[in-house]
């Protein structure tokens, strides 16, 4: 695509949860901190909130990266799981082996993490999108944390997901479940220093050393679009680019950044359209890249 062209060694502005993109900078070194000190210091329940495409599954990954060999932890990336779907994908990831029977299943997970506390290692149970978590299965986890020695918790849990849990746990059959929530954090997207800081350091990470190559003024257009919003501004970014090198481009301009935006959905400039001939020559630009890559491709094969 694109890399070889503005000298990087990957797709900078990719939408995977890539650790190695994690942005230290803001609310997000803050959030990261407040996880990190909570579990060190054994709270058992701590929740982190935001709108879509804020960045928690990146921090959910980066939170498991940092966390010490003093941590044993489980990861659910779709609790969209009955009650029992929730205690097999715990001792799953506990390496146990499943039986069928609930009480059983129950007994042989407070065993093995009763072993793991006699090793000195705390469980961390970390649930990505736990706003699809049913309320059944919310009230199951409720359990699974009564587990406990006269001193510590067995099992911590981190609940990342979107506003949706918010209301989720303000619902009366989950009271129980949100009294014992020690911590929580709510993430915000990036005001505009923050994100032409956010864009740079995805660039330097990528191999990128020739500057910044987003003029001002396309920084104003894709700031007001994506309001702040990561994944927007990744999406974004990396149209901008396929645009640029299209065009033979070295710079992203107000007009390469406004064809980005027509061209994208969930953005907040829905009635920034450039004019025909401008989307023309982007639709030309897009097929130069296309036969490029397929070319390419060919010769590769």
């Amino acid at each position: 695509m694109y890399q070889q062209y503005f000298g990087i060694k990957e797709m900078p502005f990719s939408l995977s949860p890539d650790t190695s993109y994690f942005f230290a900078y803001g609310h997000y070194a803050n959030a990261l901190n407040t996880l990190l000190v909570a579990l060190r210091t054994g709270e058992g329940f701590i929740k982190v909130s935001g709108e879509v495409g804020t960045g928690k599954s990146l921090l959910c990954r980066k939170l498991m990266r940092t966390l010490s060999e003093h941590f044993k932890l489980v990861y659910i990336p779709n609790p969209q799981l009955s009650s029992y779907g929730l205690q097999v994908a715990v001792a799953e990831e506990l390496g146990l082996k499943i039986t069928r029977y609930v009480h059983r299943l129950n007994n042989m997970i407070t065993d093995k993490l009763l072993e793991l506390a006699q090793e000195g290692k705390r469980v961390v149970l970390c649930i990505d999108e736990a706003q699809a978590m049913p309320e059944e299965t919310m009230e199951s986890l409720r359990l699974l944390t009564n587990l406990e020695t006269e001193k510590s918790k067995l099992l911590h849990v981190v609940l990342f997901g979107q506003p949706e849990l918010d209301e989720l746990l303000n619902k009366k059959s989950v009271r129980q479940l949100k009294q014992r929530i020690t911590f929580s954090y709510q993430l915000q997207p990036l005001e505009r220093v923050g994100m032409d800081a956010y864009i740079m350091h995805r660039l330097v990470v990528a191999g990128f050393k020739h500057g910044n190559i987003f003029e001002s003024r396309a920084l104003e257009h894709l700031f007001k679009a994506s309001q702040g919003i990561p994944r927007l501004i990744n999406i974004l970014c990396h149209k901008s680019l396929m645009v640029a090198y299209g065009q033979g481009a070295r710079v992203i301009t107000e007009d390469i950044i406004k064809l980005a935006i027509s061209d994208t959905e969930d953005t907040q400039l829905r009635s920034t359209k450039a004019p025909w001939w401008r989307r023309l020559v982007a639709s030309f630009a897009a097929i130069a890249v296309i036969a490029s890559v397929s070319g390419y491709v060919s010769y590769a094969g």
